[in-house]
């Protein structure tokens, strides 16, 4: 599958509540980022029943700030909205497929549950 261009505009249409989603925050400047570029690209082929996308932070800077982007490229993975993975740095391809795959592999009856808990306790169970 192609990689989407992830926006503040698209945002809702892209991260819906019944998908997963691995997103590429990276600039044009960023050396690792067109490094890391390829990999991304070859296991987004692997996984069509994935929504792999990227973000340019130079574009999105408000989008790349709501997700807590520190450093590029930073990788993050989200299933029913919810933000299972947010790591910087160039994942190596074994590394990335291996993330992808535990991510189809989350129980999300469990993971909302866990966040409905801790609403009710008073902590954060941010989504995105």
């Amino acid at each position: 599958m192609a990689t989407v261009t992830l926006t503040k505009d698209n945002l809702e249409d892209v991260i819906k509540p019944d998908n997963m989603v691995v997103v590429d925050f990276w600039a044009d400047w960023c050396e690792p980022c067109k490094t890391f570029g390829p990999t991304f690209e070859k296991v987004s082929e692997q996984h069509p029943d994935v929504t792999f996308a990227k973000v340019d932070v130079e574009a999105e800077m408000e989008l790349a700030q709501s997700f807590g982007v520190r450093s590029i490229p930073t990788v993050a993975i989200l299933r029913d909205r919810v933000v299972l993975f947010n790591q910087a740095g160039a994942l190596p391809e074994s590394d990335l497929e291996s993330v992808v795959t535990q991510g189809k592999g989350v129980d999300m009856a469990e993971v909302h549950a866990e966040i409905a808990r801790q609403q009710q306790a008073g902590g954060d169970g941010s989504a995105a």
